[in-house]
């Protein structure tokens, strides 16, 4: 159980609008896992005896990762220069299809390993087998939000998925497990995967319990042709079958028009932006400004290791703040606080959480703390707020990553995870992949 503790450290990025930097500042965690206090260490409240740990660098929220499969750290590098629907029907869909729900398992912890080793402790995942997801999560000391897949294909039943969904949600509630690290949702695969009574169904059932639904929606050009067709564009479909209303996350976003994203904010959507992943399909680069500029919540995904090739979301922070700039031929497009924010801050507003993504009392107290022991901050810490972010997110990144709390538990230590044997995950994992390529 989590012990009310204080850090202490040069600078502690709350993640708050704009993205100040507190100096010399103190961040309090209670016993329940949730932090009591963040500010000035002059200003601090008297710690009691509650323990203290100076730390040497930088304290950020934990990152949301709000779109991935993690399962498919076994499947990495397969096809990986095949165009999106090609690379899911030849390799991806006939791979998946000889997992075994231990595989799943497998592929999830390495996943989840990966990911808190690179200071994402929320990821929101969209795959099967929801126990194994879950389990492997809570063996890591990770935090999920599973929206467990539904898609109409040969083995298996939409509608039973679907049910499945619901009796798990009726039984254990949106959120369980210590820290309330479980989150359960709808994963309905696409627009072109499901026929529309299973999209009106999903819709109905997750508005009904508060739930979220994560769909991919308009990835690449020429996935959803019918539906676009017969309905102008997969936005509108999922508005006139009722998908659209409550808590929606629409995954890639690439291809939409004006009023797609006028749809999106009048309804409330959120989207999870992949750039890296899109890149590498060749998928084209999400209209992220245009969204933002319309209110609409966006956070950042890597999508499944399979297809982007890692799990590394400081990779797509710089990447969205790339293709924006490209897009527009603007350099100052979106800044690296802008990006940053969308790991942290924006990831959790597209999942429609308040209690995680930034630094402040009453969130999980889900930290990182970043080393600066390396040439990204060669000027050191006194630098200008402006400057300091961007050499966190361009120069540094992932790499400088060296310990991790989820709900004030420490589950990275100097770089390695407490709760599991690295080389025994990554071992299982690889007897999958090796069993999956014979």
């Amino acid at each position: 159980m989590p012990t009310a503790f204080r850090l202490r450290a040069p600078v502690v990025l709350p993640c708050d609008p704009g993205c100040p930097a507190l100096r010399d500042a103190v961040l309090d965690v209670d016993e329940t896992g949730r932090i009591t206090h963040v500010g000035p260490a002059a200003d601090a409240p008297d710690a009691g005896d509650a323990p203290v740990r100076d730390c040497t660098g930088i304290l950020l929220p934990g990152l949301v990762n709000a779109h991935a499969h993690s399962p498919m750290t076994v499947l990495r590098g397969m096809g990986g220069d095949l165009p999106l629907l090609r690379w899911l029907h030849e390799v991806i869909w006939p791979a998946e299809a000889r997992l075994t729900p231990a595989d799943i398992g497998a592929g999830m912890l390495l996943g989840s390993v990966e990911m808190l080793r690179a200071g994402v402790t929320t990821s929101t995942e969209m795959y099967f087998h929801g126990e194994e997801l879950a389990g492997a999560v809570l063996a890591s000391g990770a935090r999920l939000v599973a929206t467990m897949g539904i898609i109409d294909a040969p083995g298996w039943d939409w509608r039973k998925m679907l049910a499945g969904v619901d009796a798990w949600i009726d039984a254990d509630g949106l959120r369980s497990g210590p820290g309330e690290r479980i989150e359960v949702g709808y994963g309905p695969h696409a627009a072109y995967t499901l026929p529309p009574e299973a999209l009106t169904m999903v819709g109905a059932a997750a508005r009904s319990r508060g739930a979220l639904v994560h769909i991919h929606v308009a990835e690449s050009a020429g996935e959803d042709t019918t539906q676009r067709g017969r309905y102008g564009s997969v936005p509108a479909m999922l508005d006139r079958l009722g998908l659209l209303g409550g808590r929606v996350l629409a995954a890639h976003a690439v291809h939409l028009s004006d009023a797609d994203i006028e749809l999106f904010a009048t309804h409330g959507v959120a989207v999870a932006h992949c750039p890296g992943s899109n890149a590498k399909l060749a998928s084209g680069i999400a209209r992220v400004l245009d969204l933002r500029a319309a209110g609409v919540p966006v956070g950042l995904g890597t999508d499944g290791p399979a297809s982007n090739d890692d799990l590394d979301l400081w990779e797509d922070m710089r990447l969205a703040a790339l293709f924006a700039r490209l897009s527009t031929m603007d350099s100052a497009a979106l800044g690296a606080a802008d990006a940053l924010l969308m790991a942290t801050r924006g990831g959790a507003e597209a999942l429609g959480r308040d209690d995680i993504g930034v630094l402040e009392p009453g969130r999980w107290a889900d930290i990182v703390h970043v080393d600066v022991d390396d040439p990204a901050f060669v000027g050191g810490l006194d630098v200008p707020d402006e400057q300091l972010v961007a050499n966190l997110v361009w120069a540094a990144g992932s790499r400088r990553v060296r310990d991790v709390w989820v709900a004030g538990e420490q589950v990275v230590a100097a770089g390695e995870p407490t709760r599991v044997d690295r080389a025994e995950v990554q071992r299982a994992a690889g007897a999958v992949t090796r069993r999956l390529l014979t």
